[in-house]
């Protein structure tokens, strides 16, 4: 079993920065793709960025391209979300995900049905 456990949200206004932490526990968690999906009120859960296990690849939704870069240290089995230029419509709940299988330590998943293991989330908020 995996357990993760995301910190680093909080309040910012528009055009601020914030970066997201996401610690796995177990052995192999540095073996495991790694995402970040969202979730705004009313809406359904999105994808933001994953990342393969090697940290070789990523990919990222279009609405964060170029202003979000997804980043893992498997040293210490944490992946990290760097948002930056943040918009009104980032806010949501952020939520890590593991995936407990690859293909290759290069393969990035970009669908939510592709994770294993969950986060509880944290609140990000951006003020306009």
């Amino acid at each position: 079993q995996v357990q993760l456990v995301e910190s680093g949200g909080g309040s910012v206004q528009a055009g601020g920065s914030l970066r997201l932490s996401c610690a796995a526990s177990g052995r192999t968690a540095s073996s495991y793709p790694m995402g970040w999906f969202r979730q705004a009120p009313g809406k359904e859960r999105e994808f933001v960025t994953s990342i393969s296990s090697s940290g070789g690849r990523t990919g990222y939704a279009d609405s964060v391209k170029g202003r979000f870069t997804i980043s893992r240290d498997n040293a210490k089995n944490t992946v990290y979300l760097q948002m930056n230029r943040l918009k009104p419509e980032d806010t949501a709940v952020y939520y890590c995900a593991a995936r407990k299988t690859s293909l290759s330590s290069n393969m990035y998943y970009n669908s939510a049905v592709s994770y294993d293991y969950w986060g509880q989330g944290t609140q990000v908020t951006v003020s306009s």
